[in-house]
């Protein structure tokens, strides 16, 4: 017996994934939720959350998230813990197909993709176990626990720039760790770093190690040009080297940019595939915030009930 086709799976938790559900399930599309490996997304590595509206006294990641599946199947829906094989997004049979690791195959009219996307890290053992404690990827996210204190920031790009000014504003003292000896970031980014008085960049300077034992205490820098070890004085590290979002499976499918993130339409989730959406931040490399990504969530939400009311009108 050939399996059921569904109206809607949706890959991938967070806050996408979860309030996709939330809509299509409200919708009547009865959708299924394959959380992936990480259940929740990013949010699940993440001991508060106090800039999400609806929670005043803030809340830790996971139990967000908690609140966010429990919402999703208080109106439908199915939601399984399993992680995505292969997909077949091929319109001319009508739907598309997902295999599971598990071995399951589900059909679908309509497939939302939120698998999200993950930072990249130093790879150190320190910076592992030192991670909340200190140790970030998102000053938009963190950087108000730091105020008043003395942080650090690694990478060279825009996205370095962009955290580094964002805490300069909070922080008497941001240290820029730069690898080479000029920034990659655009050129009015690199003006705005160097107007800011409180910036201070070390230029050929990698980490060498977080300091801490419960918390951070500072970083050992290695002098990449002359083999020199600096030791300096940190209660805040932000690494930011960039992110790589998780669109491995669908590369033969969709569109994805320089960078591998979804290129979808500016003005709503549509992929370049009838039926397959994506939101959150699988396709946005600029904000990559869980409000923003909820939204994204809504909207492909909205775009898949609508398109299933037009298939069902031709």
């Amino acid at each position: 017996m050939s399996e059921a086709i569904r109206k809607t799976v949706i890959i991938g938790s967070g806050p996408a994934g979860y309030t996709a559900a939330i809509y299509t399930g409200r919708a009547n599309l009865d959708p299924l939720l394959i959380t992936g490996i990480q259940p929740g997304g990013q949010l699940i590595t993440t001991n508060e959350v106090e800039n999400f509206p609806g929670y005043p006294k803030g809340i830790d990641g996971p139990a967000m998230m908690e609140d966010f599946r429990m919402q999703a199947e208080r109106f439908g829906t199915e939601v399984i813990q399993d992680s995505v094989a292969k997909v077949d997004f091929n319109t001319g049979q009508g739907y598309h197909s997902v295999w599971t690791e598990n071995g399951q195959h589900y059909k679908a009219l309509t497939i939302i993709i939120s698998t999200g996307a993950a930072a990249n890290y130093l790879g150190l053992e320190s910076e592992s176990r030192l991670m909340n404690k200190g140790v970030s990827a998102c000053a938009v996210c963190d950087g108000f626990f730091f105020r008043g204190k003395e942080v650090g920031v690694v990478g060279g790009g825009d996205t370095a720039c962009e955290e580094a000014i964002y805490l300069a504003n909070l922080c008497p003292t941001v240290h820029l760790f730069v690898r080479r000896d000029e920034l990659r970031a655009s050129k009015i980014m690199q003006e705005r770093v160097f107007k800011k008085e409180n910036i201070q960049i070390y230029w050929n300077s990698e980490v060498q190690e977080v300091v801490g034992d419960d918390e951070v205490s500072g970083v050992k820098l290695l002098k990449n040009t002359t083999n020199k070890e600096i030791e300096i004085f940190l209660e805040g590290l932000f690494i930011a080297i960039g992110h790589k979002p998780t669109t491995q499976l669908f590369q033969d499918y969709l569109e994805l940019d320089d960078q591998g993130y979804i290129i979808i339409d500016p003005e709503s989730s549509h992929t370049g595939v009838e039926g397959v959406f994506a939101c959150g931040d699988v396709a946005d490399k600029v904000y990559r915030q869980a409000v923003t990504a909820a939204g994204a969530g809504c909207k492909a939400a909205l775009d898949a009930e609508r398109y299933l009311n037009q298939v069902s009108q031709t």
